[in-house]
């Protein structure tokens, strides 16, 4: 019998509950107050704020969706952090990202791309709004770092190279259709999800005038360099990283920091040890160089820990090693006596001062943004001269906004994006739940509500699942968790272990095992929302993707408690996934023991396609048609599985829909949901009274 979650603690409301008759009707003469598919169009965020070096504006990428191409739009907006007044700067046709303030402040570069064209490096001057293209390249470039003089402006660009051959087909008779010429495949890595088969050619660094002229290449050889880039305050160095060794190709992860003189062309390795070193960031006075990385030693999940040396690579030191979080962004106060990080901590973002002794003190909470159909934690944030950090921010009740804060006290809001269309709907709101695993393990879960949900009765319940698996939810707004909600179904997402935010040894508690004791938490957390007296215990669904497809899959093949399920880009078969996904060697190297040759149970017996036999659960399976990372070829399996043994199923694919890029497209991102929400319709049972 399984064992009741203790109920710890039921946290107030995150948002608060509105009346039932705003949310359950629609107005007979005007649009629904509920979240609807429509919707998903005219939402907009804010991503990458860059505070000017004065700290008095703060450029930003503004996100919407344009419904006649079915596509996301990026403009460059400009906001005044006194009055919050905002206006567009780069909002032509096309996308327009990436903006960089010069040092001095009185340029901006950014990316610009029109019609399916590769990016474009520009350059706006400030004063008088003039602009200038300082590229026209056949590639597309990224990580443009301004010279600290302001004089050239540096980038990475792929360089292409010759297609490898193997013999010699005849000659063609002039006018001839033959079939195109064989393609030749010889690269570890040979795809990437999202960008499909890598074509040959190598990423190298360059550097441009501000005012433009012809690129230099800076870097060369048969290997990846790749940002971000510092550049020394003199100006004659650029520290990157990348994996130069002899085996690069099958050693992706044991990446180095490497300084690059500019003027003759040579390179110093910075470090040296077994696993990622990357993310180099040189102090203001040029003495020592921060830097990202951790020991390799083939667990699924290592935080990544910052650390100093000096310029010249030596007395080098770890200063989070006590926080035990992962950072994932870095960068240098102006003063050169501290340093500013993001890290996920309990399924949220958050911006820290971190000093050279170690000293950590946290500067701003509740960084959001990213994808807006799953309530992933995210954010960025950039930093003045000053110190002042404008970062992302939000909500369950709002995607991403730009907040502002000179780290001492609260944070100012400056735009409110979606305060227009939000003020015409009624959302879920979302409130916490800390719970306990059978084992005691401490889960932290999130529990969203129908739109005029009252206290005390029963509905039925999705459970969501985040991919990863090491990763982590948090209260973020989300597309799909306010569709769901909106047709009557409570909605629950958890951190189960192995989620990051959490530490090391929260995470890695599945590391070589997994999916495992994840399940239990899964399932406690479910038995917390029945026994709060919100979950119908004869109405429940799951759902996820990747790793949370992967969950799906092996609960239903564990328990039949759920009426209906649907697992989205799943891994069904460990042997063919580590052989077929677009990072060779990925799986094998980190989630198992041994490669699949050497030891096939270990594979399979963590296989969801193991326990298809014990499956009863109407199970449909949703996957990407251009999915690289869990090829299309695993959901596949699963269908074909159910199909033979009888399982009520459907295969639901996106077209041309990457893993990465799943719901990229607004219109699949809302059938993807009405699909789901059809499919469990067509099971679940009027609720029961308490």
């Amino acid at each position: 019998m399984r064992a009741i979650a203790t109920l710890l603690l039921l946290t107030t409301a995150l948002a608060p509950i509105p009346a039932a008759a705003q949310a359950m009707t629609a107005e007979a003469t005007g649009p629904s107050r509920l979240f609807v598919a429509e919707d998903l169009f005219r939402l907009e965020q804010a991503a990458d704020p860059q505070i000017s070096p004065d700290g008095s504006q703060i450029a930003y990428v503004r996100q919407s969706a344009d419904v006649m191409i079915d596509r996301a739009r990026s403009t460059i907006w400009l906001v005044d952090t006194r009055t919050g007044a905002q206006r567009p700067i780069i909002a032509g046709p096309g996308n327009h990202t990436s903006p960089r303030w010069s040092p001095d402040g009185a340029r901006l570069a950014y990316f610009s791309a029109v019609d399916g064209q590769a990016p474009q490096l520009f350059v706006r001057w400030m004063a008088n709004g003039e602009t200038a293209r300082i590229t026209g390249l056949p590639e597309s470039p990224g990580s443009i770092t301004w010279s600290p003089a302001g004089d050239r402006i540096a980038f990475v660009m792929t360089v292409p190279g010759t297609p490898t051959t193997l013999g010699k087909a005849p000659a063609k008779p002039e006018g001839a259709q033959w079939a195109e010429p064989l393609e030749v495949i010889d690269r570890v890595t040979y795809r990437a999800d999202g960008g499909g088969y890598i074509k040959p050619g190598f990423d190298h660094l360059f550097v441009v005038a501000a005012d433009g002229g012809a690129p230099r290449q800076l870097t060369f050889g048969n290997v990846d360099d790749s940002g971000p880039l510092s550049w020394t305050p003199d100006g004659k160095r650029i520290l990157f990283s990348a994996v130069r060794s002899a085996d690069w190709e099958r050693e992706p992860a044991n990446s180095e920091v490497h300084a690059l003189d500019i003027a003759s062309g040579q390179l110093t390795t910075l470090t040296s040890r077994y696993g990622p070193d990357f993310a180099p960031t040189v102090s203001p006075d040029g003495k020592w160089v921060a830097w990202l990385g951790h020991d390799d030693t083939h667990r699924s999940n290592d935080n990544e820990v910052l650390s100093v040396m000096q310029i010249d690579g030596k007395g080098g030191r770890t200063l989070t090693q006590a926080l035990d979080r992962s950072i994932d962004t870095v960068v240098w106060a102006h003063d050169g006596r501290s340093l500013v990080v993001s890290y996920d901590d309990h399924g949220g973002k958050q911006v820290a001062r971190v000093g050279l002794d170690g000293r950590v003190t946290v500067m701003a909470r509740g960084l959001a943004g990213g994808g807006l159909d799953r309530p992933y934690t995210g954010g960025d944030f950039s930093v003045s001269n000053g110190g002042r950090i404008a970062y992302t921010g939000g909500s369950p009740a709002h995607p991403a906004d730009i907040f502002v804060t000179a780290g001492g006290g609260g944070a100012t809001q400056l735009t409110v994006l979606n305060a227009v269309t939000l003020a015409a709907k009624t959302l879920a709101p979302v409130r916490q739940i800390n719970l306990q695993s059978p084992d005691g393990t401490p889960i932290e879960a999130w529990l969203a509500t129908p739109p005029g949900y009252v206290e005390g009765t029963r509905v039925p319940l999705i459970l969501e699942i985040h991919g990863g698996p090491h990763s982590a939810y948090g209260p973020s707004f989300a597309t799909d968790v306010q569709l769901y909600a909106a047709a009557g179904y409570a909605v629950l997402y958890a951190n189960p272990r192995g989620s990051t935010s959490y530490g090391e040894g929260f995470a890695n508690l599945i590391d070589k095992k997994y999916p495992g004791g994840d399940y239990d938490d899964l399932m406690a957390a479910v038995d917390a929302a029945i026994a709060m007296g919100v979950a119908d215990p004869d109405n429940l669904f799951v759902t996820g993707g990747s790793g949370g497809g992967v969950l799906t899959a092996w609960i239903v093949g564990k328990t039949d408690r759920f009426k209906a399920a649907a697992t989205q880009k799943p891994v069904i078969n460990w042997v063919s996934e580590a052989l077929t996904m677009d990072s060779t060697g990925f799986t094998s190297r980190y989630w198992f023991s041994k490669q699949p040759w050497e030891d096939p149970m270990a594979y399979w017996n963590r296989s969801p396609l193991s326990l298809v036999g014990n499956v009863k659960t109407p199970t449909m399976v949703v996957v990407g048609a251009q999915d690289y990372r869990t090829p299309v070829s695993e959901s596949e399996q699963y269908y074909a599985a159910l199909q033979i043994r009888g399982v009520p199923t459907a295969l639901v694919k996106l077209p041309g829909a990457s893993h990465g890029g799943f719901t990229a497209r607004p219109s699949q991102s809302a059938a993807k949901a009405s699909a789901i929400l059809a499919w469990f319709g067509k099971y679940r049972v009027k609720p029961k009274l308490n």
